[in-house]
């Protein structure tokens, strides 16, 4: 559903396979402080700064996001 949103709205991503990829968990493992659920999100926006949002919650995203 996620990816599907991104997609619909336009918006680039990098999807990272945690469940595959231990470079990718350990970086998940330290942006959520240790939380492994997915969907997992890190949104950097323009200026750098960097917000997290766990689980597939659209309201957030959108707020976040702009869209």
């Amino acid at each position: 559903m996620l990816k599907d949103y991104l997609t619909e709205k336009k918006i680039s991503f990098v999807e990272k396979l945690v469940d595959q990829d231990d470079a990718a968990k350990e970086e998940m493992v330290k942006s959520s402080g240790g939380f492994l659920g997915v969907p997992f999100s890190v949104i950097t926006k323009d200026d750098g700064e960097k917000q997290t949002v766990f689980g597939f919650d659209k309201g957030k995203l959108g707020s976040i996001l702009g869209v």
